[in-house]
């Protein structure tokens, strides 16, 4: 790629992490485009050219999904906060929105979320974010650690990642009615399957949370494990850690052969540190963890 479209992807690229950042605020084309240091007469094309979507259906989607993970995963804010938080005046026209955009009302979305719909609904927005070029690594980001062994609570999912979502949900509420906060107890992913197994049935991923204390399952179906300890190659990655195929599979395809190490027998698995909604898309961070023999 030559120097000018790595630095036209750049300034494209600032005006992504501005919009994930001041979704609160108000971004007319004037200010946008200013980001970039592109001219506003030009500018809606380029965007539209380089990321398949207008400006304006951008950060719709941007406040509108950010909407959706504050009525699924969080229940601090009313209908009516998550509303006015989403750019609209009254709860009833953002109602109207969210349902055509997604199929449901928020206060149904907000107490059983069919994801499928929604997924479709915001496939746009991902599909935009992934324009521009893949996020690449290199060795200097693989760090060799000798990681301590973590007593974890587990929420297994097992089947078609599309309902991973709910799981996610009851996740969440069992941990909060247990008292584990992410601030004080450690989130992990550990990853059973491929992501796309050939048949979504087989996918599976177990959800946990660190912890010391006795586990009350408070009505779910939640077990005492421990991710063991030893030696792992770890890979931070900050932004879009929705999706961390692109950082898992430089791992497995360069990071380890360069090493000269071999895999252990535990899955790959991850840490995450900030979530969206709490910090914007392109803040969110996690770190995979390969373990090594």
């Amino acid at each position: 790629m030559s120097a000018a479209l790595r630095n036209y992807h750049a300034r494209m690229q600032r005006v992504l992490d501005h919009i994930d950042r001041h979704l609160d605020d108000d971004l007319d084309l004037e200010t946008v485009s200013g980001i970039a240091a592109f001219s506003k007469f030009h500018f809606h094309r380029q965007f539209t050219a380089t990321f398949g979507l207008s400006v304006h259906r951008y950060v719709q989607l941007a406040r509108m999904k950010r909407a959706s993970y504050r009525l699924a995963y969080r229940d601090t804010q009313s209908v009516t906060e998550v509303a006015m938080d989403a750019g609209y005046d009254a709860p009833d026209a953002f109602a109207r929105a969210f349902r055509q955009r997604v199929g449901q009302s928020p206060s149904s979305f907000r107490k059983a979320p069919d994801w499928e719909p929604w997924l479709a609904a915001f496939g746009p927005l991902e599909e935009a974010r992934n324009k521009l070029m893949q996020r690449t690594f290199t060795a200097d980001d693989v760090a060799i650690r000798n990681v301590p062994s973590m007593r974890v609570a587990i929420m297994e999912h097992r089947g078609d990642p599309a309902t991973l979502g709910a799981t996610v949900q009851r996740f969440i509420a069992w941990r909060k009615s247990a008292g584990l906060h992410p601030r004080t107890n450690p989130t992990f992913n550990v990853w059973r399957s491929e992501r796309r197994p050939a048949s979504p049935v087989d996918y599976s991923v177990d959800l946990c949370v660190g912890t010391d204390k006795p586990i009350e399952a408070n009505g779910e179906q939640i077990r005492v494990g421990e991710i063991p300890g030893g030696r792992c190659a770890v890979l931070r990655v900050i932004g879009n850690t929705d999706n961390l195929e692109v950082p898992a599979l430089y791992l497995y395809h360069t990071g380890l052969p360069s090493s000269g190490e071999e895999a252990r027998d535990f899955p790959l698995y991850c840490q995450r540190f900030a979530f969206f909604p709490e910090v914007p898309e392109h803040e969110a961070i996690a770190e995979l963890f390969l373990p090594l023999k």
